[in-house]
Formats: structure tokens, sequence, C-alpha cells
């Protein structure tokens, strides 16, 4: 039997995805393992192409590392104020293998958006803040992080505590963003 009902179900995600920001300045708390275990199993079963799986994350806690990553990042300070990062990558061979130029040249990327989506909401879940950090120059994390040629950098996620929840920002209506059947 459900605790809750279907309603209250899509209540409390929208109340999470509401409240998901991006935070660029984080508490020097370190994060639980466990947490970053359950934020990486949201990310497992995000959609993919042919259910093929391209992702890939890399987690950086060693200091050393997060500092190269900030200077590829364009020095985005969210990157070493957090206690730990997750760069996001995708394994785009796997994709083009059944999907050719289309599985390397979008499938991948939207099967990566939609893990990094997952990692967000959970982390927010979980009372971490998190931002996506899509800057950085490609080579020099490839670099950094060793990665082999078919695993390609697409996202940098920053988590941590943080101290105060930032103001709603400005959200287009409804109204302003559908259409029905053509535009």
């Amino acid at each position: 039997m459900n605790r809750y009902s279907m309603d209250e179900k899509y209540k409390h995600l929208a109340e999470i995805i509401k409240k998901r920001r991006s935070i660029r300045t984080f508490l020097q708390k370190k994060v639980e393992k466990e947490k970053i275990t359950k934020i990486i199993h949201s990310a497992r079963y995000a959609p993919s192409a042919g259910n093929l799986q391209p992702l890939e994350i890399i987690i950086v806690d060693d200091p050393l590392i997060k500092q190269e990553i900030f200077y590829a990042a364009l020095q985005q300070e969210s990157i070493q104020s957090a206690p730990v990062v997750l760069v996001i990558c995708g394994d785009v061979d796997r994709t083009a293998s059944k999907y050719g130029k289309r599985g390397r040249e979008l499938y991948v990327i939207q099967d990566i958006a939609t893990a990094t989506q997952n990692i967000l909401l959970t982390a927010t879940s979980l009372g971490l803040g998190t931002v996506w950090v899509g800057a950085f120059d490609e080579d020099k994390i490839r670099r950094i992080l060793q990665l082999p040629k078919n695993v390609r950098p697409f996202a940098i996620i920053p988590i941590g505590y943080y101290e105060k929840e930032p103001e709603v920002p400005y959200k287009r209506s409804i109204e302003e963003i559908i259409h029905y059947n053509t535009w």
C-alpha cells in the first residue's frame, strides 16, 4: 500500500522542484557519503536512449584536484567552496554504437541532462545545495580527470550545505510558455 496518495506525492515532488536553487557558496561541512550514494543512485535511474546508460560520474573531494577544476571552469568559486564536486560525463561511444551521429551529438547530451536533473533534485531533497556548472574548458577537464577519449565531461556539480536559501527567481507564467498544436 502506498504511503501517500498520488496528489500528496505530486505536492511533495513539486515542492522539491520549486525549492531547488543554484547555490554558489557552501559551508565547510562534509557531505555524508550516504547522501552522495543516494544522489548517484537517483542519477542511475534517469532515462537514456535505448537504455544504453552512458552516464559516468567522477566524485572529486581532493582539494588539489578541485583547485585544478576551478581554474579549468573559469574560476567559479562554487567549485572551490563545495566540499564535494561531481563531474558528470557521458560515454559518447556507448550511445553512438546504436544511434550513430545523432546518438553522439544529441542523445548522449539528453541522457546526461536528465541524470543531472535527478542529481540536482535529489540533493535538494536531502537538504543540500547544488549548482549546474556548464562553463569550463573541456580539454582541461579531460586532462585533469584523465578521461578516456570516448568519455566527455558535460557538467560540473558542486554539492554542499548552505547557510541560507536564495530568493525565488522570476519565472515566466504558464500562459507565456505554452502553445497548443502550433505556435
